[in-house]
């Protein structure tokens, strides 16, 4: 541990400093290349690219343009013209990749040519530094830790926090980011993406993700994944920034998702359409393996090729549609034979969904994709097309034909099933790259299969894909592992490429785990027919293959019948009402269940709301639960009502996916089950028999991160256990720890944090907190408030995490019995922790939304109780002091307060709160009351003194505290000149030798040289500082300062100095140094 609890955070800058120049950048000091430093590269603070270097690379990489044309680059680099700093990192992230059009008059004629910044086939051609203390001056003044510069532009910005300080956090740096992209905006126009860093953890992420969304980068090479247990800050930049990398990562693996919403009044009228963009930086998993992708391309489809890729299995929630597009993107750029891309869903749903993700990313695609609805138009169908209004409808066969090359088609692999025995051929180019979504479903078969009836042969679609596209290449995507005896997906595709399994997500934070909840309802029917129920349920599948469906329906029927027995459902009604209601008190989010038939959804549906009649509304826009399901005019009149086309789902889906819309409960039977992402759904209530890769992806929909979710829980009606095992066999054994953990496990972690917690409790009764009465929770909150203070440091922090482990575990099983059994013991715990943080956070700070929404109080079991932190000052019926003015009547509550812990810790944040604030003005003070602090806190925690002198010595403090304030009004000076005054005293003697006048004067004439001669970043700058020590050292000499203390008090003066500039608004400062205003103190 010495090693990190001295890796502060300026040592933690060096050694990432140490790192980047090993990968062969410049290092430059920030003060030095500022317009006032050694050697200015910058014109001023405002401005953040390096003008001469871009000028240089300019020139370098476009030697077959003229001036004119280079400066025309130029201009457009530096010029933005959105409101918007993502319309204006996009634009600028174009220039970079496509290249800038520039216009000049050459040769007596006008041209328009391609002038590029970065020389992407020659990395060694392009300029890579790396500054510190890079100060930008805009709405605010910052100062970035490290930024990366490629050819003068700041492509990267770095933050990093101390490894040593428990309070400074990679959370800490997200934040500072936030605040960066808001004071100092223009410097992210350039960026391609932020990295964060403790100096053990280390993440990176672009200007519009969230927290959750900065992810891990865990290798170097793409072979060797470091654990979690080796410094991530090192791995990350030597995966990231080499210099190949960088430029890389750039170009290729960075895209711009941009979506439109309807903007409507408060009447409902739509007023226009709102434009959010998203941008998207590739996680190491995904640019390894698209890599991988590329290279097995090339030997694939080379003339010696087999024509199979291979499958690359990334689990569900890992991003696979994305890399989907970066593999494309990859394709179109790479490939010299320009190939078509034929990408392939087996339901109308996932083909509207995955169409929807590569439409939006055009930019990096350069083309818009197209959906071919039918197999080929006819000739009436293509007449009809040329109708400019007609609606656009596109055949799969005249889009392949209708181009030699290029082109991104969408299609379903329905679209392959022959009208006659022989599949004909669609196109027998092999410029065509087949791209298989779920390529292993049993659907892409290659086996025949014959119909013992009629003794027709019917074979796997994968078959018939052959036969349509003889000479196409193969590459299938999955999120669920090929089956041990699936012969067919390698024979058409090939061996896997790369795998990522759910163990590696868990650990990087891309999913978290999924537990399972036993809650089975029994079947009502007899004996005998149960024993065959349970003989054909293995059976039962959800295929889409008509044969099977056919197969099956006499079964299914049967079964769903016992399943949808009505006294059965109200059961499952009033269970899942239950579950979700007691799930709600421990955590935000939203819930999806699964039933077996659109009946019994419906069903389910009527009696839920029996129940709870608030939840329902006849408008789609309103309501907290709905049912999504397909249907048609002939259905039933029971279904109707629920029944809508793609405008309806589209509307619940964006209602399911905003967390802060009503609908909290969706029914589905089979809509929904893949491909659709609700970060915060948290459960998954499963009455329908699924198995293999159908039950894997289904309950995926819960793996996704989201702030404080722990994991997600499927809660099991009908007996999915054995075919949830039997799924889990196809994966790797780590995995099988990841998913399907029984809530039981999660159920003895609570108990296990709770037996810790209590022991820690042991001798103090809370158990008024159980009771009604909301003073005697809040005496029960302040009473283990301050029995915890009277621990020590170490068995403090050990409090906090074990009740922070305890609310985690009990969020995942809180609607077990065992769980409902503890809830307002578990609500006890965190109240104490929550009260805890807010009493000792050292000073007030702006909460991120994050935390704002972690600690909305929830409802909990008999009454409303809330586990939000306790205040103190309310609880003693105190009044909220102003932390610098502490009065006697306040001082005298505080004394006779019962609890003495809590007592002393509540005046230990006063008096931290005083000399935080004396820290910003006045140097000497802070740091000798902060001293006097130190020590009478020593003597408390060694139990050299008891609670009770410790509180009148913090007492007198503060009575101090108040005679010095009355004392610097009486010198008439301002802050500043109390400051320096108390820097020139430091020393009793001075006083002694010296009249108070004279003291009183140089403090005067100080700050007013000080402040004429600050300059931006003066402090770091060895010339600067320099000129300020000989001012100090003139004006002491001037008055005869005695010479014993004058070094002292020159190295104290030059401290509040520094101080004062940290704090003092940049407008009041003269950007250009300035002579004094008496001759003798000229320089």
């Amino acid at each position: 541990m010495g090693f990190l609890e001295n890796f502060t955070e300026d040592k933690l800058e060096e050694a990432a400093i140490e790192i980047i120049q090993e990968l062969g950048y410049e290092y430059l000091f920030g003060p030095d290349i500022s317009s006032d430093g050694e050697r200015p590269e910058r014109k001023d603070y405002r401005d953040v690219i390096l003008e001469d270097r871009l000028k240089d690379a300019l020139f370098r990489n476009n030697r077959h343009l003229p001036q004119e044309a280079i400066d025309e680059a130029y201009r457009q680099i530096v010029a933005f013209n959105s409101p918007s700093l993502e319309e204006n990192n996009r634009y600028f992230h174009r220039l970079v990749t496509e290249g800038i059009d520039v216009s000049f008059h050459q040769d007596g004629q006008n041209q328009t040519k391609k002038a590029f910044l970065i020389d992407f086939e020659g990395p060694s051609n392009n300029e890579f530094v790396v500054v510190n203390q890079f100060t930008i001056i805009e709405k605010e003044e910052r100062r970035p830790d490290l930024v990366l510069f490629i050819n003068g532009i700041p492509f990267v910005v770095i933050e990093l926090k101390s490894a040593s300080d428990e309070n400074a956090s990679i959370d800490h740096a997200y934040a500072q980011i936030q605040t960066y992209k808001r004071d100092i905006p223009t410097l992210f126009n350039y960026n391609a993406f932020c990295i964060l860093s403790d100096g053990i953890n280390a993440k990176a992420g672009t200007i519009t993700a969230s927290q959750e969304r900065f992810m891990n980068w865990r290798t170097v090479d793409g072979e060797n994944v470091e654990p979690l247990e080796v410094p991530q800050y090192e791995v990350l930049l030597r995966g990231m920034l080499s210099k190949n990398r960088l430029i890389d990562i750039i170009q290729n693996f960075i895209l711009f998702q941009e979506s439109h919403e309807e903007e409507r009044d408060e009447t409902g009228k739509k007023i226009g359409d709102k434009k959010s963009i998203a941008k998207i930086l590739a996680a190491y998993h995904q640019y390894f393996a698209v890599k991988k992708a590329l290279d097995h391309t090339k030997k694939a489809t080379s003339e010696e090729g087999d024509r199979k890729i291979g499958v690359i299995w990334h689990t569900q929630g890992s991003g696979k549609s994305f890399s989907m597009v970066f593999y494309t993107g990859q394709l179109i750029n790479q490939l010299k034979n320009n190939p078509t891309i034929v990408v392939i869903t087996d339901r109308n749903d996932l083909d509207d969904q995955l169409y929807n993700t590569f439409a939006k990313s055009q930019d990096i695609l350069m083309q818009s994709p197209k959906q071919a609805h039918i197999r080929k138009l006819t000739d009436e169908q293509k007449k009809q097309q040329a109708n400019e209004n007609s609606q656009e409808v596109n055949g799969l066969y005249d889009l392949l034909n209708e181009r030699q090359s290029g082109g991104i088609i969408f299609t379903t692999i329905q679209k392959f099933k022959p009208e006659e025995e022989e599949m004909p051929v669609l196109t027998d180019r092999k410029n065509v790259i087949i791209i298989a979504d779920e390529a292993h479903r049993s659907q892409y078969g290659l086996s025949a299969k014959t119909d013992r009836k009629t003794g027709d042969v019917k074979y796997g679609y994968a078959k018939y894909l052959r036969d349509a596209l003889p000479n196409a290449s193969f590459i299938g995507f999955t999120g669920t592992p090929i089956e041990l005896e699936d012969k067919s997906t390698p024979a058409v595709f090939g061996n896997y490429i790369d795998i990522y399994d759910m163990t590696r997500a868990v650990e990087d934070e891309a999913t978290v785990k999924i537990y399972y909840e036993n809650r089975i309802i029994r079947l009502e029917a007899n004996e005998e027919e149960l024993a065959q129920i349970d003989q054909e349920f293995e059976e039962i599948t959800e295929d889409h293959e008509e044969s099977s469906r056919e197969k099956y329906k006499s079964k299914w029927s049967k079964l769903e019948a016992i399943v949808g027995s009505p006294s059965r459902i109200e059961k499952l009604a009033k269970d899942i009402v239950n579950h979700y209601e007691e799930k709600s008190k421990t955590i935000e989010g939203k819930a999806m269940v699964v039933a077996m038939s659109r009946r019994i959804c419906v069903d389910l549906y009527d009696e839920i709301i029996k129940l709870r009649p608030d939840w329902h509304s006849d408008d789609d826009d309103k309501g907290k639960i709905k049912v999504v399901m397909t249907g048609s005019a002939a259905d039933e009149e029971s279904l109707q009502r629920h029944i809508g086309g793609k405008k309806r789902r589209d509307l619940l889906a964006k209602r399911m996916k905003d967390n802060s819309d009503e609908l909290k409960i969706v029914i589905v039977r089979d809509m929904w089950l893949t491909g659709f992402d609700v970060p915060s759904m948290h459960t998954m209530y499963i009455d329908k028999p699924m198995q293999g890769h159908n039950l894997m992806q289904a309950i995926a929909r819960v793996n996704r991160v989201f702030k404080d979710k722990s994991g997600g829980v499927v809660v099991d009606y009908i007996g999915i256990l054995e075919s949830l095992k039997k799924a889990l066999n196809q994966y790797t054994d780590s995995d099988k720890k990841t998913t399907g953990i029984d809530t039981s496990a999660a159920i003895a972690i609570m108990k296990e944090k709770l037996e810790i917690l209590q022991n820690m409790m042991h001798g103090f009764d809370y158990s008024a907190y159980m009771e009604s009465s909301q003073s005697g929770r809040i005496r029960a909150i302040t009473g283990g408030m301050n029995l915890i203070f009277g621990k020590s440091e170490q068995e403090q922090k050990e409090f906090k995490q074990k009740a922070t482990e305890l609310a985690k575990a009990h969020s995942l099983c809180a609607a077990t019995n065992e769980g409902k059994e503890v809830a307002l013991e578990v609500s006890y715990f965190k109240a104490v922790k929550a009260s805890l943080n807010k009493l000792q956070e050292k000073q007030p700070k702006r909460q991120s939304k994050k935390e704002v929404e972690a600690r909305v109080s929830q409802l909990l079991e008999r009454s409303i109780i809330s586990e939000e932190a306790v205040d103190v000052f309310d609880v003693m019926g105190l009044e909220h002091p102003d932390v610098s003015i502490l009065s006697e009547e306040f001082l005298d509550e505080v004394r006779d307060y019962e609890h003495k812990n809590l007592a002393v810790e509540m005046l230990r944040k006063l008096l931290e709160g005083n000399i935080k604030s004396m820290e910003r003005s006045n140097l000497v003070k802070s740091q000798k009351y902060s001293e006097k602090l130190k020590k009478s806190l020593n003597k408390y925690k060694n139990q050299a003194i008891t609670n009770a002198e410790v509180m009148e010595e913090l007492i007198q403090m503060a009575n101090e505290m108040k005679e010095d304030r009355q004392k610097e009004q009486d010198l008439g000076l301002n802050e500043d000149e109390i400051a320096f005054y108390d820097a020139l005293t430091s020393e009793d003697v001075v006083k002694e030798l010296m009249e108070d006048e004279v003291l009183r004067q140089i403090a005067n004439e100080l700050t007013q040289a000080i402040r004429r001669n600050m300059t931006i970043d003066w402090h770091v700058r060895k010339s600067a500082r320099a000129g300020m020590r000989r001012i100090v050292k003139r004006l002491l000499k001037k008055y005869d300062y005695p010479p014993d203390q004058a070094k002292n008090a020159l190295n104290t003066v030059m401290h509040q100095a520094e101080l004062m500039a940290e704090h003092t608004e940049v407008r009041e400062w003269n950007y250009e140094q300035a002579a004094e205003s008496k001759g003798e103190y000229k320089l």
